[in-house]
This record gives C-alpha cells, structure tokens and sequence, in this order.
C-alpha cells in the first residue's frame, strides 16, 4: 500500500489498463522527450529504471515518466498540489492527450486530490484533509457518492480522537479510488488476485539539475556491447514486472 503520490496521466487509448497489462515497454526516448520538453530550465539525466511502486511519489528535482502506446504517467512532485486548478498548464496537455487524469495523495497528512480534464478543459476537480475541503470543481462523478453517503470512512487507530468536522472519507482512499475508476488499478487499496498493481508499471527516472550544473555524462559502451546494453534493459523491465517494489 502507497502512502504518497503524485502522478499525472495522458491518456488517448480507450482501454488504459489494456495497455498497462500488456507488458509494454516504456520508450526511454519519448520520456526523455517529455521531461525535456517540461523542464526545459533544467539539464535533465538520466538515473534508473523503477515502477510505480517505489516512483509514485518522487521528491522536487526528480521525475519518473512511463510512455506506452495511447498512455503516459508523470509523477512529479509540481503534481502534489492541494489546488489541482493551479497545475501548469503545460503540465495538464503537454502531448494534446484526450484525457489528462491527476491523483495525488499523502496519507501522513490524510490529504488527497483528483482531477480530470478533456482536451484540456477541466471537468473535475477535487482535493481535501479529512477535515478541509480545500478545492471542489465540477460535478461530482457517480464512482463518488459511496464516499459522500459515508460508506467508506476513516479508520481510526485505537486512541485517536476524530475531529467532529471530519469528512466521511478518507482523502487517500477517495483519490486512490479515482485512479482505479480512470486507469483501472489501485495504488493503495488490496490488489485481488491477477489485479494489476504499482510494480508491474515500470517507469524511467530523471534528476533535473539548474542549467550547466548537470554533471558530465557517462561515457558510452563501445559499439560492440550495445546489443548487450539493450538486452540487459530489455530484461531490467521484464525483471521489473515480477517486483512489486523500485531498484
């Protein structure tokens, strides 16, 4: 079970978890495109190979990019706002996706938040403590109402006094949910048996440095052992889906 992420999704395929399931690799071009494209103040590198189990919720200065056919997760800490309405709006549609899906979440803090947009234009937005509200755009969606009927609520660890103002949900669990209705997985809630989960969505990581202070570049493997470099990577990702936790 995640306790933190932040993550946003560009999503044009009409089955996302089809092409989640389908044991796709992430293109490393197009997620270094990406994180480019999204920093361009910034000398971005490369750092590792992880999933979205250990990457979903990365510091400031690192992002974590997987690119799929019709599919592409960002998490980025610039995702983590308690206004989901104050994202970029490079960041909303910065690959003209159909559909633009942010779930982030922090358990320590008992926040969460969600959102969609369609062709870059918001239809949902939501983010909350268990007590505050803190931002509540559009309608409220169907998946919802179990949530506002008081069907999910907290759980309270022995001695804890709730606040009598407290919300009738849990604010990770409400946004956790939001992701299993959008992309078809959760990242907190137990996985049933053959569900996908977190680490079987492998992602590239990036560090992004002020400009001109990136430090210089590995020298590359000579020609002869490129075959070899690609067929190690090849299998990092297939290793990868086997784990359900980062490198």
């Amino acid at each position: 079970m995640l306790s933190k992420a932040s993550s946003l999704w560009y999503v044009d395929a009409p089955d996302p978890l089809a092409v989640l399931r389908a044991n796709h690799d992430p293109d490393p071009e197009a997620a270094l495109a990406l994180a480019k494209q999204l920093h361009d103040d910034c000398d971005v590198r490369p750092i590792m190979v992880g999933t979205l189990a250990g990457c979903a919720g990365p510091e400031a200065g690192q992002v974590y990019i997987g690119c799929y056919p019709g599919v592409t997760v960002l998490c980025s800490a610039q995702a983590a706002r308690i206004h989901p309405t104050e994202i970029p709006e490079l960041l909303v549609r910065p690959l003209a996706s159909e559909h633009t899906y942010l779930v982030s979440f922090d358990a320590k803090h008992g926040w969460g938040a969600f959102a969609h947009w369609e062709r870059g234009e918001l239809r949902r937005s939501f983010s909350s403590t268990r007590v505050n509200i803190l931002e509540d755009e559009g309608l409220p969606l169907v998946w919802e109402r179990p949530y506002w009927a008081g069907e999910h609520p907290v759980r309270w660890r022995a001695g804890e006094l709730p606040d009598p103002q407290t919300l009738p949900f849990d604010p990770p669990d409400f946004a956790d949910t939001a992701n299993n209705e959008w992309l078809g997985f959760h990242y907190r809630a137990p996985a049933a048996s053959g569900a996908l989960v977190p680490g079987d969505v492998p992602v590239c990581g990036f560090t992004l440095y002020p400009k001109g202070h990136a430090p210089e570049p590995e020298r590359r493997v000579p020609a002869d052992g490129d075959a070899h470099a690609a067929q190690r990577k090849r299998g990092l990702f297939g290793w990868l889906r086997g784990h359900d936790r980062v490198l």
